[in-house]
């Protein structure tokens, strides 16, 4: 199933105009402000030294604040429409790019004869206690 790049901005768009249907649902200049610096915390890049092996990467935080104290003289509907915008593209590219989920296939239907059924006389598996 390949979705292009417009049709994945178009499904995102929808979605999100759903998920935020008024302006006071997307974040504010000082939400993204908040994540930034919230980035740069001890425990953040220890969280992410532990889990990955390396300090915690906040550029992309950076310009989503720079973004929205460019776009701030809009009005709040403006605001919301250009948000959800840049908000779909990014979730479009994310979701057509590469990913850990690629080595996977997505299964739409159920395996047949799994796990393969033991039979009439039934197969007895001894359980032995580790003290023996």
């Amino acid at each position: 199933m390949t979705t292009n790049f417009e049709t994945a901005v178009q499904q995102e768009t929808a979605y999100l105009k759903a998920v935020h249907p008024t302006p006071a649902d997307i974040p504010s200049c000082s939400g993204t402000a908040d994540s930034y610096f919230r980035c740069h915390l001890l425990p953040s890049q220890l969280r992410s030294v532990y889990r990955f092996g390396e300090r915690a990467q906040c550029t992309r935080l950076l310009e989503d604040w720079k973004w929205c104290m460019s776009v701030n003289r809009l009005s709040a509907e403006q605001k919301r429409e250009e948000w959800i915008r840049r908000r779909a593209q990014w979730w479009a590219r994310r979701r057509l790019g590469r990913s850990s989920e690629d080595v996977w296939e997505y299964r739409t239907e159920l395996l047949q004869e799994y796990p393969k059924p033991i039979g009439d006389t039934g197969v007895q598996i001894p359980i032995s206690s580790p003290c023996e």
